[in-house]
């Protein structure tokens, strides 16, 4: 009887793979690094193959750890960070940055090499920009192949795919080119809405008429809990499944996370529009859903039915979160390497200065997290981070000050987003986070403290494998819908409210956070 759900989670730096059962509960779960290379600040390299096998390795411990047989699993489910792969028309590895070592064929999704090919994007004003809050960002996928195609023309002509990740996954999994309408409306500029998905006047524009043809790109996708294939014998081999075992459709990794603790509420539309997904790791997500289809500048999609049936999704975020934190550890004196007991000691100490001192515990102190550029609402990938307010000190006592004013900043920067959000006709009081800043409990103060939203966060420690969980449920069978997986997989969570007496505190803070950014702005323009 096949009753139990395999989902993988691909991050920037590792694979996990959980083994679900129907009601949504997580049997097992293994995690196994993967390989990165960072030739320059502004570069950054996977090996496919090398994560094909962390994936392989995961699943293999995380189904042995379950007592898990390979005729009990229904199905594979597949997210991933929307990291850009390119092979040869034989679907050997193609090396991005050219060189011997063909196995580095992957941009990571944080990659920025492809700064000014994005700003050659926004430059076009083209239509179908509206739908990336009118700027491209170097994070998409057309950007990055603009870029292999000036500044790599040899490997250009070598190429026969181009995949999300997550489609690369699937194909590797079961020899399908099949794409996944998630990955392709939020990365690829595909108009999933549209009776011609593909806008060939702006792949005109860009350079790329022949992308879809080097690329293999099809026309049509597969909606959000559709089956791929089966596993062929080699990847089954590999897994330590079955040909018997569904592949689902693959997910962009914050939108697995969004639906792992919305999806409850896909079945319950009023509800679910007041509701928003905040995916915190590296970097940061926001994630909403209307029945509407509503514009802002800055504002990833609106995509239509990137992950649910008739709804539009709309995505805010922050380049560089979790990884700030770990690079304000890295880069002070008094830091060291950022590790979670690291991390730890500073949180403790933070607590010990509070209680010390009050409010006036680093209150001088002001950061603008764009240390990666604006992703959302200001839509700059060229913009900087600020530090303002420091003291010729070196101690580790001035660490946790800086520490605590960047959360407080990353914070202020969902604000940010929110506030925009709400101009744009969203309605969103409920704040659901998932991923590692779960773990942060400064973090999490901030954010209820901070936006004055309620803040649930999931009984589960890993909402983004629930949630791909769920879509692979669907994909197997053991769920008719969408909206049935959700109601009957979601855990429930536990409710936090701001408290209404640091309003003011963080209401001037905010004040400050936009003046920062005006200034920033200012400095920029003087000539």
């Amino acid at each position: 009887m096949r009753d139990l759900i395999v989902a993988v989670d691909i991050g920037t730096g590792s694979a996990r793979a959980g083994v679900f059962d129907r009601s949504g509960a997580l049997l097992a779960r293994s995690e196994h690094p993967i390989a990165m290379r960072r030739p320059s600040a502004s570069y950054a390299e996977h090996d496919s193959e090398n994560i094909w096998q962390a994936v392989c390795i995961a699943v293999k411990a995380a189904c042995a750890i379950a007592g898990a047989e390979a005729d009990r699993v229904a199905a594979l489910g597949i997210d991933a960070t929307c990291s850009l792969v390119v092979r040869d028309r034989q679907g050997r590895p193609l090396a991005v940055s050219g060189g011997e070592e063909a196995r580095w064929d992957t941009i990571v999704w944080l990659d920025h090499r492809a700064l000014e090919e994005a700003d050659i994007c926004t430059a076009t004003r083209h239509p179908v920009l509206a739908h990336s809050g009118h700027v491209m960002s170097p994070e998409m996928e057309m950007p990055k192949l603009m870029w292999l195609k000036r500044h790599q023309p040899g490997q250009w002509a070598k190429a026969g795919y181009f995949f999300d990740l997550a489609d690369f996954m699937t194909w590797r999994a079961t020899g399908s080119n099949a794409r996944s309408r998630c990955t392709m409306t939020a990365k690829w500029n595909y108009l999933a809405h549209a009776e011609k998905p593909w806008s060939e006047s702006f792949l005109s524009a860009i350079g790329l008429e022949d992308v879809r043809v080097r690329g293999s790109l099809p026309d049509k996708t597969l909606a959000v809990g559709e089956a791929v294939g089966r596993l062929t014998a080699e990847a089954a081999r590999d897994l330590g499944l079955d040909t018997g075992c569904v592949v689902a459709s693959g997910l962009i990794d914050a939108y697995a996370g969004t639906f792992g603790v919305l999806g409850p509420f896909a079945g319950q539309p009023e509800k679910l529009e007041r509701q928003l997904a905040l995916i915190g790791g590296t970097s940061s997500c926001i994630v909403a859903f209307s029945r509407a289809e509503k514009f802002g500048f800055g504002m990833w999609g609106p995509y239509y039915e990137a992950v649910l049936p008739g709804w539009w999704l709309v995505e805010g975020g922050q380049s560089a979160t979790g990884a700030l934190l770990d690079h304000i550890v890295r880069a002070h004196s008094a830091g060291g390497e950022p590790s979670v007991a690291n991390h730890a000691r500073i949180v403790t100490r933070i607590r010990e200065l509070q209680a010390q001192e009050g409010e006036a515990f680093a209150a001088r102190l002001h950061v603008l997290p764009d240390f990666h550029g604006n992703r959302s609402p200001l839509a700059d990938p060229h913009a900087l981070g600020v530090i303002s307010g420091l003291p010729l000190d070196a101690s580790f006592d001035s660490l946790c000050r800086l520490y605590w004013r960047t959360c407080v900043g990353i914070a202020l920067g969902i604000r940010h987003i929110l506030d925009k959000l709400g101009e744009c006709g969203y309605p969103l009081d409920t704040l659901h986070v998932a991923g590692g800043h779960v773990r942060n409990p400064l973090l999490m103060e901030l954010y209820r403290d901070v936006t004055g939203c309620r803040v649930v966060v999931p009984d589960t420690n890993d909402a983004v494998l629930l949630g791909t969980a769920m879509v692979a449920a669907v994909a197997g069978g053991l769920h008719a819908d969408l909206s049935a997986a959700g109601a009957a997989m979601y855990p429930g969570g536990t409710e936090f409210l701001p408290d209404a007496g640091r309003r003011a505190s963080f209401d001037r803070d905010y004040r400050r956070f936009l003046a920062l950014q005006r200034h920033r702005e200012e400095l920029e323009t003087i000539d």
